[in-house]
Parts: structure tokens; C-alpha cells; sequence
């Protein structure tokens, strides 16, 4: 869950790295606050994707007793948003296009509001399900949207830095979701516990959402239009005043927008296929396979379903929710390091580290689970040792996740695809993502249920085993290269 890359945002990266030519932006400590201030506004959206993302975590177990739902249903109930999410990462961007980033991105602000408000009012599966969809809708379009908004009023200096606010505010967000669940939880003595104004403790969890959403709404409405979306339909001026105060050539700008504008074409599906085939080109199998084997690692079982993790290990639910947070503050620190690394050691030797590290780490866990006695109830009995171990295990396969496919896998969606199909090729392989995604969700807890945990993880260490020879053969290194060295 992680930094996410919109066929616009490679688009926009595109033309500020051919700009060689365009004067440097002056270093106005002003300049840099505005441009830093637009951009945090932006990344609020990823906050939200995080927490939206996390904050199910620690009501699993209470929408089950709540609507008396089976392991299949409530599965459904938390991965239903995920449907969503690639229907919003697919169409968000020829939204912005039609209508402009800012109007897309209040309307986005306004779903994250809706879905936190009546998620928390769900009185019935239905119900529910429909508002974490409004909720998906409003992640999938965050993922496109802000990294969007951010590569396009950025100056190139320091345009990496703040696009990784992206990937920050996400892990970020998930880490909020697991403390603000565990506070409520332990207000309250459970999820399931009368809280306030007399309602369950779980709808407050999803209730905390309103705050960021309001935070991000009054935020949108008072930053202006993307430079490159005004000059692209004709206000040119207006972009030029935005320009100036973000500081460079605002003139040398604008042209170079112009000019990379004359080169766009409306995208088609028919530009994945090898000119004059019906083959799809081999790097879009690549892409696809990767936005694939992000998910076949099982990396969103840990936060989404982490409370049942722990719990079904012989965790309470309080202990349960702390090593949520446990762990939500290891992947906010793995991710520093990643954001280091993936411009000098390079995308794949990032990748195949990090396959190696998940593969063992998945297979320790499985080993775990798979050599401890089974209860009356059918959940593990884990001693002191071994859930120290499953603990360890755990966290640093979220480490090895954190610095690398995590956001290595985003990084490189936008930049291996040339550019005469970059949209089409990214908006597939974003949509397969989250498509993904929701197949792994869905499963695990049926999945769970008649193998056990211990033959779940080891389908997921399978994967990152397999995902190793993958990165080897089909990928591709893109460091040092322009977007336009990139060939099919």
C-alpha cells in the first residue's frame, strides 16, 4: 500500500525531466513553503488512503458479531472497498482531465467524508459494503490524484522529496488507523464495547476518519488549479501567476507544457500490443506481473486483518491492536530508508532483496503457526518462544516489503512503459493492482479457516519465492534513464 503512480503523474514527470533547457527555480524560502504547503495538502489525500485502508483492521471481528456475517461475508464486507479502488484509480484521471485536478480532488474529499460518516451509521452488510465502496472510490482516485497534483507543481529540484510525501502520508495514515483503533478500543474496554453517545466503539473507529477528510477538504479549496492543467485549456495566465510564485521561468514552463501537449494523443487499450500484432508487448506483462505479485505476497492480510492475526495467535485484542501499531510504525520506518535507496542501488536489486527477504520471513511465520498445537477452537496455541518468533517474522517481512515492493513496484509502473503507451499500460496494471488486492482479501479469511494459517503463509512465502526469478527475468532496471529512453 504504498507510493502510487497515475499515467498523469509520468506524463508530468515527463515533461520537467526534458525541460534541461528551463532555468532552475530560484531558492525563495517563500517559493519553497508554498510549493512544500501545496503539496502537503495533496498528500492528505494519501493520508486518507492509508487510514481508509487500516482503519478496518481492528473492527474484523466486531461487523461479524455486529451482523452476525460468516468468514466469506465479512471477508467480502472488508475487501469490498478494494472494488471500488480500481474503479476510482482507473477513471480519476480522465476526470481531472475533463474537470481539473483541484474540482476532482474536493469531490474526492467529500466521498472519503461520506463513506467514514455512513460506514460508521451501517446497520446491515449492504449497507456497509456500499459505503466502503464510496470509500474505495475515493482511495482508488487518492492514488492517482495526489501523486498527479504533486509532480505537476513541483519544481524538478526537488520534486522526488515531495512527491515521497505520497508514500509517507500513506504509511503514515495506516499507522493513525491502528493507534486511533486502539485508543478507542481501550477507551471503551473492546471494539465491540459502548463508547460514546452510546454506539459501539467500532463505528467511532471509522467516525475518526471526518477529521482528515474535513482537514483535507478546507485544505483543497484553497490551493489553486495544477499550472499544466490551466495551460493545457487555455489559461495560460492563470498558470503563469502560479508558475511565478512557485518560481523558475514561468514563460520557458508554459512553452514546455505546450509543446509536450502537441505530442499527447487521446490513450487506447491498442497501444498495449506490439505495433502491427495482436501481442501484447512484453513490458506490459512485466508491469502486469508485477502489480500481481505486489499482492500475491499477502502484504495487506497484515493490515488489514491484523487483529485476527494476533487474536487467532492467542493475543488479546488490546495486545492484538498495539502490535498493529507495532507494526504500522515499522513500516513508516522502513520507508525512509527506501525512499534512499531507490535512486542508488536501483529498482531491481531493491526488488530481488526484498522477494529473498519475504519468501524467508513468510516461510518462518508459516513455521510458526504450522508447528504450534491447535486449540479446541481451532486457532494455534502459541508458546512464549514462538510468538516472539511469529512477531519477529512478521515485522521483518513488513520491512522487506517497506523497502522495496513497496513503493519500488509504483516507481517503477511509471517509468518502464514508453511513452506511446505509458497511460494505457499504467492504468491496466493499476487496475490489475487493485484487483489483485481484492482476490488476496477476500480469500484469506475462508482461506485461513479450512487450511490454517500455517498453509495460507506458506501460499504467500510460494509467491515471494516465485516473484525472485520473476524480477530476474522480466524486469527491466530504469535508473539513471529519461522516460523517453524507455522501450518496449
Amino acid at each position: 500500500m504504498d507510493e502510487l503512480v497515475s499515467a498523469k503523474h509520468s506524463d508530468a514527470i515527463g515533461y520537467f525531466q526534458s525541460a534541461g533547457a528551463v532555468p532552475a527555480p530560484r531558492t525563495d524560502p517563500d517559493r519553497w513553503t508554498y510549493v512544500i504547503a501545496l503539496s502537503a495538502v495533496a498528500a492528505i489525500g494519501g493520508f486518507l488512503f492509508g487510514f481508509d485502508s487500516g482503519v478496518i483492521n481492528g473492527t474484523v471481528d466486531a461487523l461479524a458479531h455486529t451482523f452476525g456475517t460468516r468468514a466469506a461475508t465479512t471477508g467480502f464486507a472488508v475487501a469490498s472497498v478494494l472494488i471500488g479502488c480500481a474503479i476510482g484509480a482507473f477513471v480519476a484521471g480522465t476526470i481531472a482531465d475533463r474537470r481539473g485536478r483541484r474540482p476532482t480532488m474536493l469531490l474526492n474529499a467529500v466521498l472519503f467524508l461520506i463513506s467514514a460518516i455512513c460506514t460508521g451509521f451501517s446497520n446491515s452488510p449492504g449497507f456497509f459494503i456500499a459505503s466502503r465502496l464510496a470509500g474505495g472510490l475515493a482511495i482508488g482516485a487518492a492514488s492517482v490524484l495526489a501523486p498527479m497534483y504533486i509532480s505537476e507543481v513541483a519544481p524538478p529540484q526537488i520534486r522526488g522529496r515531495l512527491a515521497s510525501l505520497q508514500q509517507m502520508a500513506i504509511v503514515t495514515g495506516l499507522f493513525c488507523a491502528f493507534l486511533s483503533n486502539d485508543i478507542i478500543a481501550r477507551l471503551a474496554g473492546g471494539a465491540s464495547a459502548t463508547l460514546w453517545l452510546g454506539q459501539p466503539a467500532w463505528r467511532w473507529m471509522f467516525w475518526m476518519e471526518a477529521v482528515p477528510s474535513v482537514a483535507f477538504l478546507v485544505g483543497v479549496y484553497f490551493i489553486p488549479e495544477s499550472p499544466r492543467f490551466l495551460v493545457a485549456n487555455g489559461k495560460r495566465s492563470d498558470a503563469l501567476k502560479i508558475f511565478a510564485r512557485i518560481g523558475g521561468n514561468a514563460e520557458a514552463l508554459a512553452r514546455q507544457i505546450e509543446q509536450s501537449l502537441r505530442g499527447e494523443q487521446r490513450r487506447r487499450l491498442s497501444d498495449l500490443f506490439v505495433q502491427g500484432t495482436r501481442r501484447v508487448a512484453p513490458v506490459v506483462w512485466a508491469g502486469i506481473g508485477l502489480a500481481v505479485f505486489q499482492q500475491l505476497v499477502g502484504i495487506n492480510i497484515i493490515f488489514y486483518y491484523g487483529e485476527v492475526l494476533w487474536k487467532a495467535a492467542g493475543a488479546t485484542e488490546q495486545w492484538a491492536l498495539r502490535i498493529n501499531i507495532l507494526t504500522g510504525l515499522v513500516n513508516i520506518l522502513a520507508t525512509i530508508p527506501a525512499m534512499a535507496l531507490v535512486d542508488r542501488a536501483g529498482r531491481k536489486p531493491l526488488l530481488l532483496v526484498g522477494s529473498a527477504g519475504m519468501a524467508v520471513t513468510l516461510a518462518a511465520m508459516a513455521i510458526v503457526f504450522g508447528t504450534a498445537p491447535i486449540g479446541p477452537d481451532g486457532t494455534p496455541l502459541l508458546g512464549h518462544g514462538a510468538a516472539v518468533t511469529g512477531l519477529v517474522a512478521a515485522n521483518l517481512y513488513v520491512v522487506a516489503f517497506a523497502i522495496s515492493w513497496g513503493p519500488v513496484m509504483w516507481v517503477l509502473l511509471g517509468e518502464m512503459f514508453p511513452n506511446r503507451m505509458r497511460g494505457a499500460a499504467l492504468a491496466v496494471s493499476g487496475a490489475t493492482n487493485w484487483v489483485a488486492n481484492f482476490a488476496v482479501t477476500v480469500s484469506f479469511l475462508p482461506l485461513a479457516k479450512a487450511a490454517g494459517l500455517a498453509s495460507t503463509y506458506g501460499l504467500y512465502a510460494l509467491a515471494a519465492a516465485v516473484s525472485l526469478p520473476f524480477v530476474w527475468i522480466a524486469v527491466r532496471e530504469t535508473r539513471g534513464k529519461t522516460l523517453e529512453q524507455m522501450q518496449g
